[in-house]
């Protein structure tokens, strides 16, 4: 009898839990949300079964998720295997001939089908491509100092829109083609997937990290920040390292028109549901004014 109480209880507590979604399922029906997948919970196998979970709920409700992942950990285990060194300069990789190829092997192959097996294994529809797919991801040099890594210049994401509309979850590597002479480029996942969100005109894109968030001079998580806010801090050096690409990317992303942007810890579970189908969300989320009502959704 107490078990049968139990479960009864867990029952009522899921479907209370369903139907305050609703409004936030309404809200979000036929929205593209972008997510950046990275970390190291890409190389936990349990994460990445609860991510491809929620991606492929989340296009079960009627949201159509574009993936854009990473794969830092995974190439740097290559790198040093072929002892290759890396650098790092602002947070982005130093990509000499010999990276670049280790790179597009690494997050096209590996990486990338390793993330759309997950979400079919979910029961989801999901397809691999790379920025240099369809030209979708047209670069230049981003920096000299920086060799083969990207910055992009051209968007053709017809492609995607193909995609989702036939109820298909595209997965994209970060890789990028040459203006030029069709050179392979590396692009910073978060840069790759700010583009992309930029180019579809993105209601959320939201960046998956290993930290909880954007961070004031305290070290408290700042849980809404205009875009003004961003750049005071990044100029005071309170936003610093790695989160310098994720935060101009999120300033970039809201100037091509995202409504708003997220930055948030991907190792939490259910990171994206939290965000996007509850009350409080969850992490750093950036606009690019104040809200002058209730933040979230």
């Amino acid at each position: 009898m107490k078990k049968q109480l139990a479960m009864m209880r867990d029952s009522i507590a899921t479907a209370r839990t369903l139907s305050e979604a609703l409004p936030y399922l309404q809200r979000y029906t036929g929205a593209v949300v972008v997510i950046k997948f990275g970390g190291n919970a890409m190389g936990d196998d349990e994460a990445m079964a609860d991510f491809a979970r929620d991606i492929v709920l989340m296009r079960q409700v009627g949201v159509n998720p574009v993936v854009v992942h990473g794969g830092g950990p995974m190439i740097n285990d290559l790198l040093g295997k072929l002892g290759i060194k890396s650098e790092f300069v602002r947070g982005k990789r130093v990509t000499d001939k010999a990276t670049v190829e280790v790179v597009e092997m690494v997050l096209s192959g590996l990486v990338n089908k390793r993330i759309v097996q997950a979400i079919n294994d979910q029961g989801g529809r999901a397809v691999g491509i790379s920025g240099k797919d369809d030209d979708l991801m047209v670069c230049e040099p981003d920096d000299p100092e920086l060799g083969y890594v990207g910055k992009p210049v051209e968007m053709n994401v017809q492609v995607l829109r193909d995609l989702y509309n036939a109820g298909i979850i595209p997965v994209v590597a970060p890789v990028g083609t040459g203006v030029e002479d069709n050179e392979t480029f590396n692009v910073n996942g978060d840069t790759a997937a700010g583009a992309i969100a930029g180019a579809l005109q993105a209601d959320r894109l939201l960046l998956l990290t290993d930290v909880s968030g954007v961070k004031d001079e305290s070290g408290s998580v700042v849980t809404q920040l205009t875009a003004d806010q961003v750049r005071e801090l990044i100029e005071k050096g309170v936003i610093a390292g790695g989160m310098i690409p994720k935060t101009e990317t999120a300033l970039k992303a809201l100037e091509e028109g995202v409504r708003a942007v997220v930055i948030l810890d991907g190792r939490v579970p259910n990171a994206c549901l939290l965000e996007l189908f509850t009350d409080h969300g969850l992490g750093s989320l950036i606009r690019t004014t104040a809200p002058r009502v209730k933040p979230r959704p």
